[in-house]
């Protein structure tokens, strides 16, 4: 009796053996397709999981358009010789009197260098006053100089030469050939000008953007759109900020593929068959053609559209999937564009997941009989 009871324990602590190292030795990429099924909203999880179609493709493929605002563009094209805060003004008077107010003696001309407009747009000229001079021209002023000189001396002669200063420049950074501080003139008063002022990009043009910055405002668009659409070449003001940098979008590639890797996007627009193919396919000895899933967290406005029914507010999770096997598997993968934040993620085939733990087992078993050995000799 004892002997049995003994024996029944052996074989007990052989069962649990085998269970144990089973479980344990059996290692995967991630979930299974039956898992992440069971994720969907109609089973215990919380996400839409919606087989890829030609409608739902139509429906989910919205372009992620970039674009100054209204403020931006609707702003008029500055004159290239308006007088702005910081410039300098040079100014040469003459006068029609053997001594005036402002020549040195025995001539009659007066050179008055280098008045910089100051922080509130005045200037200060002898015997003129305190004149405003930001926002005329250099006519105007002239003409405004006239007059209050007028009134000291006989039918002064008053010529008004504008030079470039501090306070009508932008700066231009990031992915151009000399990077800066410009001045704004009547050839670079538009976005265009300047970035090519600044000796052009040094970027690849299909994932160039240009980010612009003017007061507390942030506004970006794709550098081809502005040479596109003229509406986006917006006009310049002094402080603008302008930096050209590379497209920043990037999704994530997950499970049985050539390699698991976060790519960024080298194109405006990459498919879930580009996707792939980036990260060298599917592995053909693990890969399950029928489970290609993209995880994603939909607009509402996409997801109240493919779903058809309630009206969302918030982001909405969404599983996407793709059968490569099906008769228009392949021209669905190639219509499903991928977007910033996208997580792709191939399932391994059934037929792997049941060899690794098969193989696992014969482990298991080979450990197990060892255990039976040594049980056997004590």
């Amino acid at each position: 009796m004892i002997a049995k009871t003994i024996l029944m324990g052996r074989r007990m602590a052989l069962i649990g053996a085998i269970a144990a190292l089973a479980s344990c030795a059996v290692s995967r990429d991630g979930p299974t397709k039956k898992e992440i099924f069971e994720g969907s909203v109609h089973r215990s999880g919380d996400a839409h999981i919606i087989l890829v179609t030609k409608r739902v493709s139509h429906a989910a493929n919205r372009p992620e358009t970039l674009g100054f605002s209204h403020a931006l563009r609707s702003g008029a094209l500055m004159g290239g010789d308006t007088i702005r805060p910081g410039d300098v003004i040079r100014l040469n008077v003459y006068e029609n009197v053997p001594e005036g107010l402002l020549a040195p003696s025995a001539t009659n001309n007066a050179i008055i260098e280098e008045l910089q407009v100051d922080d509130a747009g005045f200037i200060f000229v002898p015997y003129a006053g305190r004149i405003r001079a930001a926002g005329q021209t250099p006519d105007a002023l002239r003409r405004i100089l006239t007059r209050s000189l007028d009134e000291q001396t006989p039918d002064p002669q008053v010529i008004v030469a504008r030079a470039q200063g501090d306070g009508a420049t932008v700066s231009v950074t990031g992915g151009v050939n000399s990077q800066g501080v410009y001045p704004i003139t009547r050839a670079t008063n538009r976005l265009s000008a300047m970035i090519a002022n600044a000796g052009g990009i040094g970027i690849p043009l299909d994932t160039a953007q240009v980010l612009v910055t003017r007061g507390g405002r942030q506004d970006s668009a794709w550098l081809q759109d502005i040479y596109s659409h003229p509406s986006l070449d917006i006009a310049l003001r002094g402080g603008d900020r302008i930096l050209v940098r590379q497209d920043q979008r990037a999704f994530s590639v997950l499970g049985a593929t050539g390699s698991a890797s976060r790519m960024t996007f080298d194109t405006r627009d990459i498919s879930a068959i580009d996707a792939l193919a980036m990260v060298g396919g599917l592995d053909p000895l693990r890969a399950d053609p029928t489970g290609v899933f993209i995880f994603r967290d939909e607009v509402p406005e996409v997801a109240t559209e493919i779903l058809g029914i309630g009206q969302f507010v918030t982001d909405v999770r969404f599983v996407y999937v793709l059968d490569l096997t099906a008769p228009t598997g392949m021209f669905n993968a190639r219509d499903f564009k991928i977007r910033d934040g996208d997580t792709i993620f191939v399932t391994e085939s059934p037929s792997v997941l049941w060899a690794r733990q098969i193989s696992a087992l014969t482990g298991s078993l080979t450990a197990a009989g060892a255990i039976r050995r040594f049980g056997d000799t004590n």
